[in-house]
């Protein structure tokens, strides 16, 4: 039996002790408390009620009826957070992906020109608590050689054969650029119309879903989420996030190197893609993805690391450590999966951190959660242990179990 099991027993033991346990109040005692906002707390101590954190530090009391958890020889850290995904909540890859301490996830739709709605939500297999906090644009471009999509990455198909049966001649790319950016910009007009005539309680006005969706972000309430991957696509949508007046999070900026000035200088958060990609063309560096975050973290830019895929969020943790051998701060890869993507989605009052006030999300384990070897013991999504079961776990025991 793992020692991390028989602490978790000797923990549940002691809870027997006390008597009947209140189960909304909850003290996690004995670990190394990673808060991430703040110190790192040795033989610390973090109290839930609710689901919330109400208290963080040494040596706490835990109240009547408490239910207490000993976890002396552990690590506790907040849950990490893929701030661009496309699993769904109740499926097995997010079931995967919350065993290996993913707790919460922004919700897109890989969608043409405007995607929709981007929500967060926990992991816990109900996806009932989903809010909205941006609404998605992949913004138009010149393509000729389109850039495979992070969730076909691993498929069988030969990058380099897929590339050459793909490529579309420049005077058909130029006209499908130009009527999308037509029709961008009249959206975004009868969007502005749209919102007057509501505000104006103008007779015969009626709602339209098409347009609803759109007042926060041109009231400046909400930002839009713009997918830009190319130097010259990232340029354009600060340009035109200018002239509509709108707040912008860049999405997946794969030459984001290029422009760190430009981005730096409109303050403009940026949610870089994962670090296991291979580079779109032939002569780009080959480890561009992974030297990225550092630059950026160099260049004083706001960021966060996401897959951009279901199949691969269970690697988040890895997507940020593979970028620490290549300039990024260990304690900043972590941010880059908890309260950087929390804080970047206006999020950062209720989750990404351990502090109080916050959602009690949180995943104990046996060491550093971004190596391949830690154990992931625990996991807690909104106060409320989850279930580390998944499918891969089954399948391992069932043929471990083979005469």
């Amino acid at each position: 039996m793992r020692p991390s099991v028989i602490l978790l027993l000797a923990g549940t033991s002691a809870v027997l002790a006390q008597g009947p346990a209140d189960q909304d109040v909850l003290l996690l005692r004995g670990a190394t408390v990673h808060t991430i906002s703040g110190p790192v707390i040795e033989n610390g101590s973090i109290l839930i009620r609710g689901g919330r954190i109400v208290g963080v530090g040494r040596n706490l009391t835990a109240p009547d009826h408490a239910k207490v958890i000993d976890l002396e020889g552990q690590q506790v850290y907040p849950g990490m957070i893929d701030s661009a995904s496309i699993a769904n909540p109740a499926s097995e890859h997010s079931v995967a992906a919350r065993a290996n301490g993913v707790t919460s996830a922004m919700l897109m739709r890989p969608d043409d020109l405007m995607g929709g709605p981007v929500s967060v939500t926990h992991l816990n297999g109900a996806g009932a608590d989903a809010t909205r906090v941006a609404l998605a644009l992949r913004f138009p471009a010149i393509v000729t050689k389109p850039v495979r999509p992070h969730e076909s990455v691993e498929d069988d198909e030969e990058p380099a054969t897929a590339a050459e049966e793909k490529r579309i001649p420049y005077s058909a790319a130029k006209k499908d650029y130009e009527a999308k950016m037509r029709a961008l910009n009249q959206f975004f007009e009868a969007a502005r119309r749209y919102r007057t005539s509501k505000l104006a309680r103008r007779p015969g006005f009626a709602p339209d879903s098409r347009y609803e969706p759109m007042i926060p972000v041109l009231e400046g309430a909400e930002p839009l989420l713009v997918t830009a991957v190319r130097e010259r696509e990232i340029r354009e949508a600060i340009a035109f996030a200018e002239r509509q007046k709108i707040r912008i999070i860049l999405a997946d900026p794969y030459e984001a190197y290029k422009v760190l000035p430009l981005i730096k200088a409109r303050d403009i958060p940026v949610v870089l893609g994962p670090t296991y990609t291979l580079p779109p063309d032939q002569d780009d560096d080959y480890d561009r993805s992974y030297t990225t975050p550092a630059q950026l973290y160099a260049a004083g830019i706001r960021f966060c690391i996401a897959t951009f895929s279901s199949l691969s969020s269970r690697n988040l943790p890895y997507q940020a450590a593979a970028a620490v051998p290549f300039g990024l701060p260990h304690d900043q890869a972590y941010r880059a999966v908890s309260l950087n993507a929390a804080e970047i989605f206006g999020l950062g009052k209720r989750m990404g951190s351990i502090d109080e006030g916050k959602i009690a999300d949180l995943i104990v384990t046996d060491g550093d959660p971004l190596e391949t070897t830690t154990h992931i013991n625990q996991v807690f999504i909104e106060g409320k242990a989850a279930s580390l079961e998944t499918r891969q776990r089954q399948l391992y025991e069932k043929y471990l179990a083979r005469p």
